[in-house]
This record gives structure tokens, C-alpha cells and sequence, in this order.
């Protein structure tokens, strides 16, 4: 380029612009973005004020053991735990544990249950893992339906006494033992077929021996209805013979 010459630079109308805003008669100037800026990075904008929801996924299902308390049923049991299939996927995972009469269940009874309630489980193994205490620091006494109790003649005994403890029903430890060993020599599944009941078509059954029309007038709540299952069968036979003899411990003989 020759010497001498130089080219005058060209200023855009637009950088040197002014625009004069009102605010109550003052002027604020606010300067323009010029033409040769146009390109420059546009300032970032800012956050949403509110939250967008976002769908929570679906809770998967978790296993606990829930020990069968008195009064309770399946149906109950697998509204309580959301238990997707109901009643009857709880007795299909359970029938092992429950037989083949799914309205047989029995406090002290363990089923595996599958709960959608994401803290079912903590709270029950909160419950479950220590006992209460009180100021003195001694643990409270454990609620009969949620002890565990052998499956033999002993386990059976203990598990009636605190139903009976809890409906208010006499008897004792030894009063009970005494007389099932006489009647059922300890066998639940034994039946009279040839004495005077039998041949009216009532035979005898259990551990004590009771006649069906008995064991329903003098069924106990929260047991279960099968005249063969040991509990049901001990806590009938006690509340019929607390009626009648004013306790099974004043037996002696057939009754």
C-alpha cells in the first residue's frame, strides 16, 4: 500500500447508538450491541423457577417373614402388604407352610411375604429385632402371637396356654398334658370310630378328643376351624371344659 494513503475506517451507526429510556424523567443510556459483535456468546438464561416432575419408577417388591397374629387371614394379611395377586399368591408362595386349606392359619404361623410398600420391611424387622424397655431397662414380655412355638406336643401346650391366657380360659401346663395323653396319647390326627359318638356319626378327634358340634360351640377366636389342628383342637376342649367343670385341670376322666 502506498505511503501516505490511508483508508479511513468505516464506524457502524449501530456502536454508537444510544437509547434513551424514561424512568420518571431521568434517562438511562443503555449502549447497543454493536454490528461487529454480533456473533458474541447470547447471556445464558435463567434456571426455571419451578421444578419439573419427573414420573418415580415403580417400587420392586420385597420379601419379609410376617408372623400370623389372631384374627388374622390371608386376605387380610395381603391387603395390609399391598401383596400384588392377593390372597392367592400369598397361599400359592406359602402353601407349604399352610396346607392345603388356605382359611387354616395359626397365630405363630411364618409366611414369606412379598411387599410392594418400600419400608414394610424395616419396620418390621425394627419390631421384630429388640423388644421394647421400659425405664428400668428390662424388656417388655413378648406378645404371644409373636413368639415361635416347636411344632411337637410341648409347642403346642405353650401356644394354647397364651391363647387361653389372652380369652381368659383356665387351665394349666399339667392339666392339659394329663388328659391328652390319656384321650390321643399325644397323636393330633386321632379319632374315636367305635364308641356312642361315633355311631351317631360324631366321631371324636385330636388331641382331646372333641366332637365336631363341641369343638364349634366352644371354638376359640383366631384359631383356626380344622378340629385336627392341635392348637384349635387344646383351646376348644379347655373353654368347653372351663364351662362345664370350671377348668380342664378338674378332669379326670372322659368329659
Amino acid at each position: 500500500m502506498p505511503r501516505g494513503k490511508h483508508r479511513r475506517t468505516r464506524t457502524s451507526q449501530l456502536t454508537r447508538r444510544v437509547v434513551a429510556a424514561g424512568t420518571g424523567g431521568a434517562a438511562l443510556a443503555l449502549p447497543l450491541i454493536g454490528a461487529t459483535q454480533a456473533s458474541a456468546a447470547q447471556p445464558a438464561q435463567s434456571a426455571p423457577t419451578v421444578a419439573q416432575s419427573v414420573p418415580q419408577a415403580a417400587q420392586p417388591a420385597t420379601s419379609l417373614t410376617y408372623t400370623v397374629a389372631k384374627g388374622d387371614s390371608l386376605a387380610r394379611i395381603a391387603k395390609k402388604y399391598d401383596v400384588s395377586g392377593g390372597w392367592k399368591q400369598l397361599y400359592k408362595d406359602n402353601r407349604a407352610a399352610v396346607g392345603d386349606d388356605p382359611q387354616l392359619i395359626h397365630p405363630g404361623l411364618k409366611l414369606k411375604v412379598k411387599t410392594a410398600k418400600a419400608d414394610a420391611a424395616k419396620k418390621t424387622a425394627t419390631k421384630s429385632s429388640a423388644p421394647a424397655k421400659p425405664a428400668g431397662g428390662v424388656a417388655q414380655a413378648t406378645q404371644a402371637a409373636a413368639k415361635s412355638y416347636p411344632n411337637n406336643l410341648d409347642g403346642w401346650i405353650r401356644e394354647a396356654l397364651d391363647i387361653m391366657a389372652q380369652k381368659g380360659i383356665p387351665g394349666s401346663y399339667d392339666g392339659i398334658y394329663r388328659n391328652i395323653m390319656r384321650e390321643s396319647s399325644g397323636n393330633p390326627l386321632a379319632i374315636n370310630n367305635w364308641d356312642s359318638n361315633a355311631a351317631q356319626g360324631t366321631p371324636s378327634k385330636g388331641l382331646l378328643q372333641t366332637i365336631d358340634p363341641t369343638f364349634q360351640a366352644y371354638h376359640v377366636d383366631g384359631t383356626s376351624w380344622d378340629p385336627y389342628d392341635p392348637v384349635a383342637n387344646i383351646t376348644a376342649a379347655c373353654n368347653y371344659a372351663a364351662a362345664r367343670y370350671g377348668s380342664i385341670d378338674n378332669v379326670n376322666g372322659p368329659y
